[in-house]
C-alpha cells in the first residue's frame, strides 16, 4: 500500500505526521471544484460560503471541544488532473481569531474557472498534503465538494482506496445545481456517484446541496461534524427480511460522457 500511495501523490518519499510536536485533533483538507462547469458567480458563492462557515462561532465551538482543543487547516482548489492550486497554506485553527484570519484569507484570493473534472487528481492532490502535514494528528479527512464526475485521470474509485486504505477519510459536498456551463456533466443523481464512487474511510459521509442558498450552512454543517470525528444522523430505515443487493453503479459515468462528447464535436483530449 505504501508503493501505490506513493504512486498515487507522485511522491518520493513518504514523510511522517507522527513526527511533528503539536498535536492536532484532525488534519482537515478542503478540496474545492472550480472546473468550468461553476459559473463565475457559483465560484464566488462557494468562496463565500467557504469564509462564512470557518469563522461561524459553531465551528470553532466544536474546535474547542476537541481532545487537544485544535485543528490542522488547509483549502487548495482543483479542476483537471493538472491543476491544483493553494488557497491557505496548513494553518493551526485553535480560537475564533485563527479561524477568521483563516477565512480572510480566503476571501481575500482570487479565482479562475479552469477545464475538466478530475476528482481523483483532487484526492491525489490532498493526499500528499495529508503525508506532509506539519503536525501529529490524530485524524486526517479530506472534504471534496464538486458538481459533477470524474472525467479525467486514474479513476476515482482507484484514487479513492489507496487514499482510504492510507487511513484517509474521504467526505463531499457534491453540488447538485445546474445554473454553471458545462451542464453536459450535469448527472441528476451526482449524491449517488459521491456516496458510490467518491466518499470513503470510517464514519465518512456526504451532505448534497441542492440549492446556492444552502450552501453555507451545508459546509458549517459538515465541518463541525468532521472536527468532532461525527457523522450525520440518519432516520431509521425498515428493510424487509429478505438479503437485498444495491445495484451495480456506474462509476465511469463522467469518463463515458466526454468520450462521447470527444468524439461528437472532435474535443482535444
Amino acid at each position: 500500500m505504501l508503493a501505490a500511495l506513493m504512486v498515487l501523490t507522485g511522491a518520493v518519499g513518504v514523510s511522517s505526521a507522527g513526527k511533528a510536536e503539536e498535536l492536532v485533533d484532525v488534519a482537515l483538507v478542503l478540496a474545492v471544484d472550480v472546473s468550468r462547469s461553476m459559473s463565475p458567480d457559483e465560484i464566488t458563492l462557494q468562496r463565500k460560503g467557504y469564509a462564512a462557515a470557518i469563522a461561524d462561532p459553531a465551528v470553532v465551538k466544536a474546535v474547542k471541544q476537541g481532545v487537544h482543543g485544535r485543528i490542522a487547516l488547509t483549502m487548495f482548489e482543483w479542476a483537471n488532473d493538472g491543476h491544483a492550486r493553494e488557497i491557505v497554506p496548513w494553518t493551526v485553527i485553535e480560537r475564533l481569531e485563527h479561524a477568521q484570519g483563516f477565512s480572510d484569507a480566503v476571501l481575500a484570493d482570487t479565482t479562475y474557472g479552469q477545464r475538466r473534472t478530475s476528482i481523483s487528481g483532487a484526492i491525489r492532490h490532498a493526499s500528499r498534503l495529508l503525508l506532509d502535514v506539519p503536525y501529529a494528528a490524530d485524524r486526517f479527512v479530506i472534504d471534496i465538494s464538486g458538481d459533477g464526475p470524474n472525467n479525467q485521470g486514474l479513476t476515482v474509485t482507484r484514487a479513492r482506496d489507496i487514499a482510504v486504505e492510507a487511513g484517509f477519510v474521504i467526505n463531499g459536498l457534491p453540488l447538485m445545481t445546474t445554473s454553471g456551463f458545462g451542464t453536459q456533466f450535469n448527472i441528476p443523481d451526482l449524491d449517488e456517484y459521491y456516496r458510490r464512487c467518491v466518499i470513503g474511510g470510517p464514519g465518512s459521509f456526504m451532505i448534497p446541496v441542492n440549492d446556492w442558498d444552502q450552501f453555507p450552512e451545508a459546509v458549517r454543517r459538515k465541518l463541525v461534524l468532521e472536527i468532532g470525528g461525527r457523522m450525520p444522523m440518519k432516520p431509521p430505515r425498515v428493510l424487509p427480511a429478505q438479503i437485498t443487493f444495491e445495484e451495480p453503479y456506474d462509476c465511469l459515468i463522467g469518463e463515458k460522457i466526454w468520450r462521447k462528447l470527444r468524439e461528437q464535436f472532435f474535443l482535444d483530449p
